[in-house]
């Protein structure tokens, strides 16, 4: 057993797949899931952990090599997606498929995936938490380990202005996001960005959690216990890289448990 008494304390901690990665994993359904299929069962799973304001929010997968993006249409909330009801938009957000409308909102998303090559799954919504720091003007102190996923990773954008509805104000929004990852928006909400479904989905959940557990610590009024850097490097990679994937496996094969009208 190491001892831990001798390690550099300054040092990033591995993790991640440098460290382990499993031979073999759970099997999600009984096979593939379409594209429209998976982008909906992100709907459903994050509507389900409380990320999300009734009829409001997006998600925009751009795949890649493509630059149109799924996306789910006005008028539907999230919970009640299915795969049948996801739009294309190209990249300057017209409908090029689909039976419903997109709200010119969708510019948040189409400007961030035109500035941003790593940015392939944009989520936006309202979640309660979420909008509790931000109404406060302030990031979640990250109090818990799962909060190592987003170290070095948050913005606070602090001017409200109002609905984002057209390609101007999405970009200038963008560029005030910069490379974060996740953006609070003051007064507004929260834009996650991540590499594909899997991890965008984990990154947004763990996000309401993390601003949950943030503002209920705030609360008591006492001091958190605070989480070495140096440790939170290495959790992070392994949160990223092992556990998004595990959460995906487990939430989906409860959806499809629970609600398989979905894949439809």
């Amino acid at each position: 057993m190491t001892d831990i008494s001798t390690l550099d304390q300054d040092s990033p901690r591995r993790g991640g797949i440098e460290v382990w990665a499993p031979s073999v994993m759970p099997a999600v359904g009984d096979g593939a899931l379409s594209d429209e299929q998976t982008l909906a069962a992100a709907f459903r799973v994050l509507a389900s952990e409380g990320f999300s304001e009734n009829m409001a929010g997006h998600i925009t997968w751009q795949r890649p090599g493509g630059t149109d993006m799924l996306v789910n249409p006005w008028g539907l909330w999230w919970a009640e997606l299915t795969a049948s009801d996801i739009c294309v938009v190209n990249e300057d957000a017209d409908v090029v498929k689909g039976r419903w409308d997109v709200t010119p909102a969708i510019h948040i998303h189409t400007e961030l995936h035109r500035l941003r090559e790593d940015a392939r799954v944009v989520v936006h919504n309202h979640p309660y938490h979420v909008c509790v720091l931000a109404a406060l003007g302030r990031l979640p102190e990250l109090v818990h380990q799962t909060g190592s996923m987003y170290l070095d990773e948050m913005v606070f954008v602090e001017e409200y202005a109002g609905e984002i509805d057209t390609p101007v104000l999405a970009r200038e929004l963008a560029e005030q996001i910069g490379d974060a990852k996740v953006a609070v928006l003051a007064s507004h909400g929260v834009i996650v960005t991540g590499a594909d479904p899997v991890e965008a989905t984990y990154r947004a959940a763990s996000f309401e959690r993390a601003c949950r557990l943030a503002y209920d610590v705030l609360v008591t009024g006492r001091e958190a216990l605070p989480l070495r850097r140096s440790v939170m490097v290495g959790m992070k990679a392994s949160l990223i890289e092992r556990a998004a994937e595990v959460y995906w496996g487990g939430a989906v094969r409860r959806l499809l448990r629970e609600e398989s009208d979905v894949l439809l």
